[in-house]
């Protein structure tokens, strides 16, 4: 039986060391589900996993998952969808993976490779924590807000949702049911796809409201007050953005990594970001993201969604390495 140290002080994730187990992959299934759901952050330790021991542990819990199309990332098991993380050593703010898009997966699974002797180390922090420490005047004034992800298109990402390049006016109305989307047309920038989540969300095992979107990697790291912004078009303001970031600084935990660890993060929970990192060369994080075989669905999400029938490689833009133009749901 495995080593197992619950959640304390300055440290919010389960700890589970091995002890006698020769894989991670004999662990019971079961009772890393129950620590999963309880606490949403399990690290473990001393398992010595590699590769394959990786990927074969998100199937384990993952019917499907998504490829995170960020440059930088090289893959390790395309097949498996590992990759590495994102490149450069500068350092991260905290955010959930993906939150950027309306298929934000379930579960974030980190590996480590290589440690890096200094920097480079996983920061995580618990979205409903955040919430109940945040200031209860900016806490009341998201409440009942929502959150407006409005991006540009290009033809192939059109012709994957809506079946063609050249949409009229009545199919961006009328998007298939499948499509995470509702599409306008701007006067001067042209057609705009649009996803909406609340403020403060609903995590998928937890009765309380969690802090956890793009908010604060858009204005902390690509210097944008202005995706996501609010339900009435507003940007988020600076005091509210410096506020959260505070109260999220002060509840973070640091993972310093060991080769061989694996980290489980409940993805609609935690949070993740990085310190800085010294030198690139020594640090090898692997990733997948995943959708749980025992997930909730949240009700934002289109019903039986494409992420949740089949590994899902969202449609790319045309620059980007990985580029295709195969068609999608709407053309299925």
């Amino acid at each position: 039986m495995p080593n197992i140290i619950l959640p304390a002080r300055y440290q919010p994730h389960v700890v589970i060391e091995a002890s006698g187990e020769s894989s991670i992959l004999e662990l019971d299934k079961g009772q890393i589900i129950d620590l999963y759901k309880t606490h949403g952050a399990l690290l473990f330790s001393g398992f010595g996993v590699d590769v394959p021991q990786f990927g074969a542990f998100a199937k384990r819990f993952c019917k499907t998952s998504v490829m995170n199309e960020s440059p930088g990332r090289q893959a390790v098991d395309a097949a498996a969808n590992v990759f590495t993380v994102d490149g450069g050593d500068g350092a991260f703010s905290l955010h959930p993976e993906l939150s950027r898009e309306p298929w934000k997966p379930d579960v974030a699974f980190f590996g480590c490779q290589s440690a890096p002797k200094s920097g480079g180390r996983t920061t995580i922090c618990d979205g409903v924590a955040l919430v109940r420490h945040m200031p209860e005047t900016i806490r009341r004034q998201l409440e009942h807000r929502r959150l407006l992800y409005i991006k540009p298109v290009w033809p192939s990402l059109l012709e994957y949702w809506l079946g063609t390049a050249d949409p009229t006016d009545a199919q961006l109305a009328a998007p298939p049911p499948g499509c995470p989307y509702y599409f306008r047309r701007h006067p001067e920038v042209g057609i705009l796809r649009v996803f909406t989540r609340p403020a403060l969300h609903k995590p998928m095992f937890l009765d309380e409201p969690a802090f956890g979107n793009f908010l604060l990697f858009a204005r902390f790291n690509h210097g944008r007050s202005d995706h996501p912004v609010l339900d009435d078009g507003r940007e988020v303001p600076e005091e509210w953005l410096q506020a959260i970031k505070a109260t999220g600084d002060r509840l973070s935990a640091e993972i310093e990594w060991k080769a061989g660890d694996l980290l489980m993060l409940d993805n609609t929970r935690f949070m993740h970001g990085r310190t800085a990192i010294t030198d690139v060369a020594e640090r090898v994080i692997l990733t997948n993201f995943g959708y749980l075989d025992f997930a909730i669905p949240s009700p934002e999400e289109p019903a039986d969604a494409i992420w949740r029938r089949e590994n899902f490689e969202p449609p790319l833009r045309p620059d980007h390495p990985r580029a295709n133009h195969a068609k999608g749901p709407a053309g299925a």
